[in-house]
């Protein structure tokens, strides 16, 4: 018996791990199954799992087959990751999922977030966007693909943001040649006079908006304009851009490094109401269901519910 019960005892090997070795290897896992299942393992795991440093670096994607189904989920084990984080976080990526409420939670708790990337968060607004930068003082980087915004939300960006270093507007890319907007090229060379890279592709500006760029940019030493179908290098505003930019990328340049999709899409018709390339097909339910997030440090009573797929 007596045996028995010091083979009971004998801690499991994982735990006899050096912290910094178990950290590196609760990174790997990632987020998602940090907060669902490595901080129950033990109480080593859990106590490394809410260490704020394991916190400053967040990348979240939703992916499956039951990617609509997992949206609120992953918002909310987001917010947990926020709330461990203690202030601390810096890093943060969101891909297919995010909300106007999220950005906003994430905002309240997150003053030294340096770099933001939005992949296709369809339920961020440009007015939630704005809200929540103006909360991100130091903020140096801005990566922002296929999600709706409007050149008062990049002025307000440029405004709130005064370090921003590397900003990316990227659209869906579409077959409308005839379609002409520079307001945001412009919005970017009035209030982002710091910048060192610029990423538009699929953008509608014309020659105008890029020369507005050039002007407003003094700094800018790499600009991508892949798929922006309205500008036309092949003259002086061509070689200036050849002078002043150490890397550019032109309109008809590959895309295969991109990593995202850049086929040509086209729409029947689109809304003026939404200049950043979105046609007027309805790309959010209306079926969203509200939720809460917790004020105090413990994010829910209820760990099963909130991971019940």
């Amino acid at each position: 018996m007596e045996a028995e019960g010091m083979e009971n005892s004998i801690a499991p090997p994982w735990v006899e791990l050096p912290p910094d070795i178990t950290s590196s290897i609760l990174q790997k896992v990632g987020p998602i199954e940090m907060l669902k299942s490595a901080d129950k393992v033990c109480s080593t795991w859990r106590r490394l799992c809410h260490e704020p440093a394991m916190w400053r670096v967040v990348k979240m994607q939703n992916a499956g087959a039951d990617f609509w189904d997992r949206e609120d989920d992953l918002e909310k084990i987001c917010g947990r990751a926020v709330e461990c984080s203690n202030g601390e976080l810096v890093d943060l990526s969101l891909e297919y999922f995010g909300s106007d409420k999220l950005l906003s939670y994430i905002a309240e708790r997150s003053p030294q977030l340096k770099h933001l990337r939005l992949v296709c968060s369809y339920n961020v607004s440009a007015e939630g966007l704005s809200a929540a930068v103006k909360k991100f003082p130091l903020l140096e980087e801005l990566h922002l693909y296929y999600i709706t915004i409007t050149k008062e939300a990049i002025e307000t960006i440029g405004s709130s943001c005064r370090g921003l270093k590397s900003f990316k507007l990227n659209n869906q890319i579409c077959r409308h040649p005839y379609i002409e907007y520079d307001e945001e090229a412009i919005a970017i060379a009035q209030n982002m006079p710091e910048l060192h890279h610029l990423q538009l592709l699929g953008n509608k500006m014309t020659n105008e908006g890029l020369e507005a760029i050039l002007n407003g940019c003094p700094q800018l030493e790499s600009l991508d304009l892949r798929r922006c179908l309205n500008v036309d290098l092949g003259g002086e505003v061509g070689k200036r851009c050849s002078r002043q930019i150490k890397s550019l990328r032109h309109p008809q340049d590959p895309t295969e490094d991109y990593g995202l999709d850049t086929e040509m899409h086209d729409f029947e018709s689109f809304d003026e109401d939404y200049p950043s390339g979105f046609s007027d097909i309805d790309l959010i339910s209306d079926d969203d269901d509200d939720y809460e997030f917790s004020d105090g440090s413990n994010y829910s009573d209820d760990d099963e519910m909130l991971f019940e797929y």
